[in-house]
């Protein structure tokens, strides 16, 4: 397994605590739940009502994943939060369910809870995977990326012999 990358997105909101915006790790990525902030301080006003609000958080999640070169297609799983869940459930599906394509949309959990930060009214997080390339392409792109990823490889140390079987490169 390698080592998570940790992104930090321009452009997307302030986070509310210390934490970052999604974590990736051999080719899944953990996007943070996202509040309805309209701008990128986490002071900047909620927009009125759930449809809005929806609206707003998928809107942030997509800058959040275009910032790790994805998007909603990459989207495995959801997680909704709504802090009035009887009242908010229908008029939230019918936004969240604009932006995934019939038949392509991701697994999801959608819980009631009692508040959630700065009074909104939702907060969705996101569980993205990468595509892997097949083939000879996407070796040569994985190669590419662990080298950029890692520090580059060592030569063997002077004097020690060779394993039987390995070329020289």
């Amino acid at each position: 397994m390698s080592l998570p990358i940790f992104h930090m997105i321009q452009g997307a909101p302030d986070p509310v605590a210390p934490f970052s915006h999604a974590v990736e790790a051999d080719g899944w990525v953990f996007v943070t739940g996202q509040m309805p902030f309209t701008g990128v301080s986490n002071a900047s006003p909620y927009p009125e009502g759930i449809e809005a609000q929806t609206c707003q958080v998928m809107e942030n999640l997509k800058r959040v994943l275009a910032g790790c070169g994805l998007g909603l297609e990459h989207v495995a799983a959801a997680r909704v939060f709504l802090a009035h869940f009887d009242e908010d459930y229908e008029r939230m599906n019918a936004v969240y369910a604009t932006y995934f394509a019939p038949g392509k949309r991701p697994a999801r959990t959608c819980f009631g809870v009692t508040a959630l930060a700065r009074g909104a009214r939702v907060e969705i997080d996101l569980i993205a995977r990468r595509a892997r390339r097949s083939g000879a392409a996407g070796r040569a792109a994985r190669t590419a990326w662990r080298r950029g990823a890692r520090s580059p490889r060592r030569a063997p140390a002077a004097g020690r012999p060779r394993r039987p079987g390995r070329s020289r490169r």
